[in-house]
């Protein structure tokens, strides 16, 4: 069975070649728009690994990392941010709050399949 993917992203034009991307690579492509959205769509059904925008509108990728990483139920789960904040500090806490990566914008496509493979493929 192939693993699943949760995109969580609030631009269209990211969540579309991601979407895309990822299919073609055999992945099962879920979306959520905001991060309120991709909590709702994490509880209903967790995926392997999430893409998780840190600017979205309801809840931050900052806060949904922190909530994923606060279930013991989704301690399996890898979390990838992918986002335009890309300073130091911004990228420790990323970390610090529990996500796998951290890959600003803009991104190669090809790096970021690599990473979304080695993250899965230890599981």
């Amino acid at each position: 069975m192939s693993k699943s993917v949760l995109i969580a992203d609030d631009e269209p034009n990211i969540v579309i070649s991601l979407e895309f991307l990822l299919e073609q690579a055999g992945y099962r492509i879920r979306v959520a728009h905001d991060g309120q959205e991709a909590l709702e769509a994490i509880q209903r059904q967790p995926p392997d690994l999430v893409l998780l925008d840190v600017m979205m509108p309801n809840l931050s990728g900052y806060d949904l990392c922190q909530k994923i990483r606060e279930n013991p139920a989704w301690q399996h789960m890898r979390i990838v941010m992918l986002t335009a904040k890309g300073r130091e500090v911004e990228v420790s806490k990323g970390l610090a709050l529990g996500a796998d990566a951290y890959i600003t914008k803009p991104f190669s496509t090809q790096e970021l399949l690599a990473q979304v493979r080695d993250l899965l493929a230890d599981r």
